[in-house]
């Protein structure tokens, strides 16, 4: 009796073979398609920047305080969230405690603008602009109740250490899903690299470039927070959705998170609701939190805390539901039967 011939080759394929220059087009397509739709994202809260009802304060007398806040709603309607108090030290605690960017004290001699510019350089500049616009060019004096860090005035610093820190944060998540298939072995190293970024970032922020002024613990507590946010995000993304999810993470940590975080300048200075939106993602939550512990002592932080730590949360969750990737090794020899298990059987035909 004869067998048939075997075949030890694979099995032939129908697919038919793709065209280089097809793909090469669609590629290219592709790529300028997402180009002009980042562009309008980055560029665009940038361009528009404007008071949108940002809390400031009026304080003193009620006559004079009346005249100033019926001229600022005449000047700039709807850019202004106005908080009445009775004088300048309730103002200035009303500034320490994030209630407000700025406060207008009018006193005997006309009125002086209190500022927080750690809160956001680029809301004191705008409001010392607009405070010389409302008093018919007379300088106005400003009080800087709380500074920005010496060594960064406008806050340049503070918000450009934000953009590693999503980055770091995005590609920890994603190699975690992609090279450790074990569920507990992922959730050790998100931990493991928010405590390491916790370490790391107030030695590189604090004590090396000097961008951060405050209690270096509660910094770091901050930063490890938010990389673990970002990393477990992701992580858990991918974990549930496979590589799609990788992409919804990187879309909302970077592409939407990052131009709608407003950490260099204020969430009330973009459009609406965008600004708002931001707070809710990782990265605009995180400069809120970490300009609450480093400038104002945890002051306006339960918000942006709650924020991050139900992203950490949620992601850690998803990682440990999710799925286990299969080793390649394993994958490749795990339907395949045996070789000595295909021997034997031939011998036994």
């Amino acid at each position: 009796m004869t067998r048939p011939p075997e075949h030890s080759g694979p099995p032939p394929t129908t697919a038919q073979p793709r065209r280089p220059l097809a793909v090469a087009v669609l590629l290219a397509v592709a790529v300028v398609l997402l180009q002009s739709l980042l562009v309008p994202l980055f560029a665009g809260p940038a361009m528009n920047l404007a008071p949108r009802d940002l809390p400031i304060v009026v304080a003193g007398p009620a006559p004079a305080t009346d005249r100033l806040v019926e001229q600022l709603d005449v000047a700039a309607p709807g850019a202004f969230e106005v908080i009445r108090l009775p004088d300048g030290a309730a103002a200035d605690r009303a500034l320490r405690d994030r209630e407000a960017y700025a406060a207008f004290v009018v006193g005997p001699d006309g009125p002086t603008l209190h500022t927080a510019s750690a809160a956001g350089p680029a809301v004191a500049a705008l409001l010392t602009q607009a405070a010389g616009e409302f008093s018919g060019g007379q300088p106005v004096p400003v009080v800087d109740v709380v500074p920005a860090d010496p060594d960064d005035p406008r806050g340049a610093g503070f918000a450009a250490g934000f953009l590693p820190l999503a980055l770091t944060g995005m590609i920890a998540g994603a190699l975690l899903f992609l090279l450790v298939p074990s569920r507990l072995a992922r959730l050790a190293g998100l931990v493991g690299f928010g405590v390491l970024v916790g370490l790391a970032g107030p030695l590189v922020l604090q004590g090396w470039l000097g961008l951060l002024p405050g209690d270096a613990v509660a910094n770091g507590a901050v930063l490890g927070l938010v990389g673990l946010a970002v990393a477990a995000s992701v992580c858990g993304l991918g974990a549930v959705l496979g590589r799609a999810g990788l992409g919804l993470g990187a879309v909302l940590v970077f592409l939407v998170g990052n131009p709608l975080s407003a950490v260099a300048a204020a969430p009330e200075l973009l459009p609406q609701p965008w600004g708002a939106v931001g707070q809710w993602l990782p990265v605009g939550a995180g400069g809120t939190l970490l300009r609450s512990t480093a400038f104002f002592d945890g002051a306006g932080a339960a918000s942006a805390l709650l924020v991050l730590a139900g992203y950490a949360t949620a992601g850690l969750l998803l990682v440990a539901l999710g799925r286990v990737r299969q080793p390649p090794a394993a994958a490749a020899t795990g339907s395949a039967e045996p070789p000595a298990a295909a021997d034997l059987a031939r011998a036994r035909a």
